[in-house]
Order: C-alpha cells, then structure tokens, then sequence
C-alpha cells in the first residue's frame, strides 16, 4: 500500500487494566486508521503464567476481548484496523476468541496473530549448547543462578505484523513484541518502507514511545500540574505518523488532558536508559528528536536518525521466586525507634529468628512529626515482608504472629490490614538471544503460516550529537534553595530491577544549568538511598534532559520488589521535592510554579 497521507494510529491501553472504555472512545471520538493497544510488562507475563495454572486456555489479556466486543462492528464500518500485544502468552488463543466472537457478532474480518517469542520450552536445550542467558545487570549466567525459567519471550519487532496486514488481517494479536512495535508495524506497512528505511523506522519506534503509554503522553503524571487545565480524563494519544518517519502526536477534539512539547517530553524520558534505544528493527537515537508545538495539542516529533539493529534480541525471563507476604504496623506518637525494635524483637522471637526464612525485608517509614496537629500526623509504619520457598512460613503462621502482638506489645499497636496469607512471586531476568536463533512467523485463520525476515545489519557512521551549550559557573550568579522541581520536570519508571529518572527543563538556560549542576554525585545527594549504588548519567540536549539510570534500586525487579513504590512512579517528584541551589533568575524565567 502507497499514501502520501499520514497514517493515524491511536492508542488504547497502555497496561493490563487500563481504561475499559478508551476503545470505544478512540473509534468513536474521530477518525483514525488503526486501534493499538498495549497491555504487557514485565510484571504482566507473570500474571499471565499464574492465570494459566489455573486454566491452561488462559494467558491473553481478558479486558481486550471485552473492548473489542464494544469496537468491531464500528471498526468492520469505518475500515480501522487493530494491533495489539493483548495475547501475551497465549495469541494463538486470544486470535481464536476473537475470531469466534467476529462470527458472534455477524461481521467478516480477518484475524491473525504472531508466534516465535516464547522461547521457554527451548531454553534447557540452548542452556546445553552453550548459550548462558546471562543478566544483563549482574552478567550471572542462568545456569549459575540455579533457577529455571517459567516464562521466556523474545521481543520481536514490526515485521510480522507488516506481514500480517499484507496478508489481508485485520486484526492482528501479538504476544511479546516491543511497545513500539505496534505503531512502527502499521506505519511501515502504510508507507510501504523497506527493513533499512531506518531514519522512518525509527520516528516511528519513537512515536511508538510516546503513545504506548496512552494518557502519559497527553497530560497524565505531568509534573507541572497548572499546564493541564483542562482536568477532566486525559483523551489517549493519537500517532499521525508520515512517510518520512515524523511524527504529529494528538489526541481527539473536546478531550481531557494536554499534548505540549513538555507532555511529550516527559514521555520520552519514560523508562529509557542511553539516548540510543534499541529495537530488533532499527536503533533510534533519541539525543536527534526534534519537537515543535504546532497548534494546540499537536506537537510534531521530527529529525529522528536511525541505525541498523543489535544482532541479539531483549529476552523477559521469569523464574519462580517462591512466596512472600508483608505486614503493616502502625506506631503512634513518642519513642518510634524504640516502639520499631521492641516489635521486631518480639514478632521474630515468637517466630523462631528472622534466619529460618529466606529474606526478611524490615521497613521503618516515618511519616510522624512533634506535636502532630492530628493522630494521624503522628503515626509511622513499621512494614515487615519475609519470602521463603515454603508457603506455610510466610503464610498465615506469619501474619498471625504479628496479631499477637496486639495485647503483648508496644502501646497503640494496631495494623493496616487483617492477617494475609502468602503470594507467590516471581524474579525478573533481563537476557539476550541472537536473532538467529528465533523464527518470528504470522499465523493467519486458515492456517497458513509466513516466516518474516531478519532486519539487514549494516553498519552506519557515528551521527553528530547536539553543540553543547556554554552558561556561567554557578557561583557567578545569585542563587537561592528551591525545589528542584519549580525549575524542572521529570519522569521516572522501572527497567527491571533498575529505575530511570528523566530530568528536563523547559528553557535553555534552565538546562544549561541543570547540566552543569546535577552530576552523578549530586544525584548521590538528592537520593540518599542510592549511595552505594552505580548511576548512569546521559545527555538529551535536544529535549533539555538528563536522564538518569540507577542500577539495582528496585532489587530484583517490580514482582519481587520490597519497595513501597516498586516501580518507582514516584522518584521523579521525590527527586523534583528536593531543595538545591538555583540561580535566582532562573526561577523569574520559568513559566509558572508546577
């Protein structure tokens, strides 16, 4: 297919339970020529492996069936197309419900779906010839660890679905594919590019990044809270992706939300690591992106540079962790410290010692203060979790050991739950796999079968990066303590069992400072907890950011993480929380107080 028009590619979903009616919404709130939605994370997959304990049938996303009950007979009318990663570990099962519910619903489209990514019943085998499956963030070798893997997806890219809709899908279900890919697919399918296209391919890998989140990318967990008036659900994004690769990122007419060249921003920054960001089609090298505020709510994305792909391919792993349970409680008023160690003493003295499990996660997190105006100012949380691969250790015989304490105890005890029993869990093993080793192949309704290609490696020259900006030292100018984050923006996410945090500014001056000021060290200062930790520092002058990469601070990855906040959401706004020296003309300059 050949068009000089933009292709409109709409999001609608951007996790496993997002919105139920964004669907509908997006098919019905304006045009558009493709429905994607993504519904996988690394947490889904074991989501998805636990439901098919149960039911060997299951292993889809289930909310996808009921969106496409409400969408289909409007899609059939109005010609819309639909990619989604809603299969998850089971596509060949979600593409045989939809094809049933297509009959249900009178209607003729056709459904095909992508196999090749699950590899788990192949690693024993490529662990005996040689193949390590070693972690990306410890270089521990699968077999070394002594775990097995319960889940194993490959990420593969745009091409089978390229295939797909040539071969006459309408609907095409995808399991483990990158987020990305589910725009970059359509795209170069519409523009009909070629697999070394790689400047086209990679816009679209990086408006793929922008709108697979749905609502981050038009006004949701923005920092500058004032910039979004409109307060009402954000409308999901919408990709008008051109033949060149660029990119109009919007959203339907009388939505809620914003889309700036600071929602997209923030977007971008969004769980990344080095400004060259891989995928199995093409390297997109984000330090080249170029945004324009067009109009109102449309912000192009422009200049992407591509490269040829890595050779190896992102494998998600699972291992099976064992149980865990956790228990809260809360202490009140005077001796907090004192109040926390007379519990713990005594739980795990009624429980034998905290050496007969696992590991023992122990958490005093204050939230008291003197002389609180209220009870509730004056409470911490005392947060214990114990995981073991026996269930009945860290089950109810640990929960109700902490009840005990309720009569026998420190003064005011009470906790923020009833006894619970245990969970099991899962750990997160980042791998790679050369592509040659997987079979990434399009399944259509009759049965026939294509093979896609591997991406060409060619090699490409070095591309130039921004001219730095020159600003003067910091003790050149006055400067006075304010929030970080009344001068800056940031983002932050989970990348296993490391966290990024994407820091920006919204003027040149502000991130020539923020450039020459906030180094791994200072970073160090602003974050305590990741004293002892390694931090990856990157430029993006084209975006004014710094993005930030801190190895191991969510442990083992948001399934088997102790953290409050797992996938560290909320690190971004602690870190914009924090008091620095700024200069004090920067903060006349910047536009409103976030």
């Amino acid at each position: 297919m050949t068009t000089q028009r933009a292709v409109r590619i709409a999001n609608c979903s951007g996790f496993y339970g997002d919105r139920l009616l964004a669907a509908k919404e997006m098919v019905e709130g304006g045009p558009i020529d493709f429905l994607t939605g993504d519904y996988l994370a690394e947490l889904t997959m074991l989501i998805l492996w636990k439901a098919r304990q149960k039911d060997p049938k299951a292993g889809y996303a289930r909310t996808f069936l009921t969106q496409m009950e409400q969408v289909l007979t409007s899609c059939a009318d109005r010609g819309i197309k639909v990619v989604s990663n809603a299969g998850g570990l089971n596509p060949a099962g979600l593409a045989q419900e939809i094809r049933a519910l297509v009959v249900r619903l009178g209607l003729s489209l056709q459904v095909a779906h992508i196999e090749g990514d699950d590899i788990t019943s192949r690693v024993p085998e490529l662990l005996e010839t040689g193949h390590r499956f070693a972690n990306l963030d410890t270089g521990v070798s699968l077999q070394d660890a002594k775990v097995s893997a319960i889940t194993a997806n490959a990420y593969l890219g745009a091409w089978g679905i390229v295939e797909a809709l040539k071969g006459g899908a309408d609907i095409v279900i995808c399991g483990r594919v990158t987020d990305a890919s589910l725009v970059v697919g359509p795209a170069a399918y519409w523009h009909n590019w070629a697999s070394d296209d790689y400047d086209a391919l990679a816009g679209a890998v990086v408006a793929g990044h922008i709108i697979e989140c749905g609502p981050q990318a038009t006004g949701g967990n923005y920092s500058f809270l004032d910039e979004v008036t409109d307060r009402r659900y954000p409308g999901f994004p919408i990709a008008e992706v051109a033949a060149d690769g660029s990119a109009v990122i919007t959203k339907h007419q009388d939505t809620g939300g914003l889309v700036s060249v600071g929602t997209v921003t923030a977007q971008l920054l969004y769980e990344i690591a080095e400004p060259g960001y891989l995928n199995p089609d093409v390297v997109a090298h984000f330090d080249t992106i170029e945004l324009t505020q067009l109009d109102s709510n449309r912000v192009q994305v422009a200049g992407t540079r591509g490269s040829a792909p890595p050779q190896d391919l992102k494998v998600a792993l699972n291992y099976f962790g064992g149980y865990r349970n956790t228990m809260t409680m809360v202490l009140t008023g005077l001796d907090i410290e004192k109040k926390a160690a007379w519990a713990e003493e005594e739980l795990f003295s009624i429980l034998g010692s905290k050496d007969s499990f696992g590991e023992v996660d122990v958490q005093l997190i204050r939230f008291d203060r003197e002389d609180a105006a209220s009870n509730e100012l004056a409470t911490a949380h005392l947060r214990i979790t114990v995981k073991d691969s026996d269930p009945a250790k860290v089950g109810r015989t640990f929960s109700n050991a902490v009840l005990e304490l309720a009569l026998g105890g420190y003064p005011g005890f009470h906790t923020t739950s009833t006894p619970t029993s245990e969970s099991a869990y899962g750990v997160y093993w980042p791998t790679l796999i050369p592509a040659s080793l997987i079979t990434h192949a399009v399944v259509f309704g009759d049965g026939r079968r294509v093979v896609v290609a591997r991406s060409p490696q060619q090699s490409r020259e070095e591309l130039p990066a921004k001219a730095p900006i020159d600003y003067p030292p910091l003790g050149e100018v006055p400067t006075r303590f304010a929030p970080l984050g009344r001068l800056c923006g940031a983002r932050s996410g989970d990348k296993g069992g490391n966290a990024n945090v994407g820091i920006w500014a919204r003027e040149e001056n502000s991130f020539a400072w923020l450039k020459s000021y906030l180094d791994v060290e200072t970073l160090r200062k602003l974050l305590p907890e990741a004293a002892e930790l390694e931090i990856r520092r990157y430029e993006l002058a084209n975006l004014l950011a710094i993005n930030f990469v801190v190895v191991g601070l969510l442990g083992e990855g948001v399934a088997s993480s102790t953290r409050l906040d797992p996938q560290a959401k909320g690190l971004g706004e602690y870190i914009r929380s924090r008091y620095v020296e700024i200069p004090s003309h920067l903060l006349l300059e910047e536009p409103g107080d976030g």
